[in-house]
């Protein structure tokens, strides 16, 4: 029995036997020719082919997974159409007088680590789809099959060093019980699939390929990251139990579906979604989300050469807010930057980009972007119930420019006879030191405050949150972080105006009582933390959530407040 530790990835126990991916690894030689030309007619040629495959297996996952889902095969074909990667690739070819698959792959990996020295880790990851391209095309030129995922056996449990897109979308989610990779992240497009598909997965164990042999049993536990490979049948039987448990609180779960986010003593309290897309609203509905107070529309900027033009955007809010209405959306403009870079928009490269152009002071400085998106905003406004939330606010003269660019928008489409919806709430996402402390102050601009965790504990405590050496440091119960919270709930109900919170830390169902404690009544969370959510509101009285606030901001450490809440290291 032999225990690995890898990233937690997706939820839930899998029990099955390893099913090894053997994709050999390709070998690609660099060979003279002594003509070019008829290696650059085969290189098109495969070209071609490989996007017939990928045109083919994206429209298996539009119907499996749904079409944002299936998007990354959208962008696989724009990388084969990319003139950039094909000039070079011919270039290559012609100028050194060499083998196609040498210069496609030289080619493809000169990009690929181009992406992998990028600071934005979803960026990083989009390394290993155009790797997976490479793959495709070179074995189409040598003439060799790819592996195939659509005949495992049934509970089988996948090990493979990384599952490319291509072939996760083969999947069968039926005869799949776990995945388990050499390499991968939270942010990889397996990690996505198996998310998608209640996979239960664990990814980046390092050499799990070496370590396993076809056939042999396995146990995961893939929300603590832990992987027992040939276990003992006390440990098969513990597993089975966790299993049995799991499966028992998700059927607990459900019996709260459709149930008020009511306190015993009668507080109402608001449970909401985060979302990133049109389709993540079936997700909200799934799990009875009350609304969205969160819908990050950098996401649409995203995988694509353009920016969204004014009307694809109007038609994605319209749909959000339309299967919505009439309960409340959040969107918050374009928060990009810091991690979040999108090449086309060239933002510079900065030293610490966390700290400087964006989110709103890149809106500011791009008035044709801010308008454009702001113009689909009020166009969709009539379809639901639309709020408006600025993000990085850090003074009061930035919120009031970004309020006045919307009045200015929306002279302009009265001017065009383009209707909006009459009084549309705007409020600020509350993520700053500078926006907490003056929080007083700007509760008079502004219809609500939505207070977003992640980047607030990151600025409080000076921890670059995407840097593994010293997110050690990141802490959202750190009692700064915890007294600025309050400060900014106090002011916003002083003010008359609500208040959320958006940030990891509203999904918690251990610190759940201690922000109602403090007065906050709205949060917006992942939708599927909802129901674990709602289970702990309505087992709690506030009064005894004020009292929890007392005792926990007398601790004067992290560990302290953890203790207090019951919450293991």
């Amino acid at each position: 029995m032999r225990k690995l530790i890898g990233k937690p990835t997706s939820p839930g126990i899998a029990i099955g036997r390893a099913f090894i991916v053997s994709t050999s690894k390709l070998c690609v030689e660099k060979k003279a020719v002594e003509a070019a030309e008829p290696e650059v007619t085969r290189f098109q040629r495969a070209i071609e082919t490989s996007k017939k495959e990928i045109e083919q297996i994206r429209d298996k996952s539009v119907t499996q997974l749904g079409k944002d889902k299936a998007a990354i095969f959208e962008s696989h074909l724009l990388m084969l159409d990319d003139p950039e990667l094909m000039t070079a690739t011919e270039d290559t070819i012609r100028k050194e007088k060499v083998n196609a698959e040498y210069g496609f792959h030289s080619a493809v990996e000169h990009f690929a680590e181009m992406f992998e020295k990028m600071e934005d880790p979803y960026l990083r990851e989009r390394a290993s789809d155009l790797r997976d391209l490479s793959d495709r095309v070179v074995r189409t030129l040598m003439g060799e099959k790819r592996a195939d995922l659509s005949d495992v056996t049934p509970g089988s449990v996948i090990i493979a060093h990384d599952l490319a897109p291509s072939d996760t979308a083969n999947l069968d989610p039926t005869q799949v019980s776990g995945i388990l990779t050499d390499i991968g992240g939270k942010n990889s497009h397996t990690a996505i699939i198996a998310r998608t598909f209640e996979i239960p997965a664990v990814l980046g164990l390092g050499d799990i390929t070496k370590k396993v042999q076809n056939g042999e049993f396995i146990v995961l536990d893939g929300e603590k990251g832990e992987v027992i490979l040939d276990p003992d049948e006390a440990t098969i039987n513990r597993f089975k139990e966790l299993k049995k448990r799991d499966e028992e609180t998700k059927a607990e779960l459900e019996t709260y579906l459709g149930q008020e986010s009511i306190s015993l003593d009668g507080q109402k309290v608001a449970l909401l979604s985060n979302i990133s897309t049109p389709k993540d609203v079936l997700i909200s509905q799934k799990y009875d989300g009350e609304g969205v107070g969160l819908y990050r529309t950098e996401f649409l900027y995203m995988n694509r050469s353009v920016p969204p033009t004014e009307e694809e955007q109007t038609l994605l809010y319209k749909e959000v807010l339309s299967k919505l209405n009439p309960k409340p959306v959040v969107i918050r403009t374009l928060d990009i930057g810091g991690d979040k870079d999108i090449s086309y928009l060239k933002i510079p490269h900065e030293s610490n980009p966390f700290l400087g152009m964006r989110a709103i002071r890149y809106c500011l400085k791009n008035r044709e972007i801010f308008e454009t998106q702001l113009r689909a905003l009020l166009r969709a406004s009539v379809f639901g119930n639309l709020k408006i939330m600025f993000p990085l606010i850090t003074n009061l003269e930035e919120l009031l420019e970004a309020k006045a660019v919307l009045e200015s928008v929306k002279d302009k489409l009265k001017s065009e006879g383009i209707p909006f919806a009459d009084k549309i709430p705007v409020g600020i996402m509350v993520e700053t030191p500078a926006a907490a402390v003056i929080s007083d102050t700007i509760s008079r601009h502004v219809d609500f405050f939505s207070i977003g965790t992640n980047d607030l504990t990151q600025y409080v405590c000076a921890v670059d949150r995407v840097n593994e050496t010293v997110y050690h440091l990141f802490d959202s119960l750190h009692p700064a972080v915890l007294r600025l919270i309050r400060t900014v709930i106090e002011n916003g109900k002083k003010a008359g105006i609500s208040v959320s919170m958006c940030g990891e830390l509203a999904g918690s169902p251990q610190v759940i009582p201690l922000l109602l404690g403090m007065g906050l009544t709205e949060f917006s969370m992942n939708p599927a933390s909802i129901l674990r959510a709602r289970k702990v509101v309505r087992s709690i009285k506030l009064s005894e959530c004020k009292t929890l606030v007392d005792e926990v901001l007398k601790q004067e450490t992290a560990q302290g407040i953890r203790d207090c809440l019951e919450i293991s290291s």
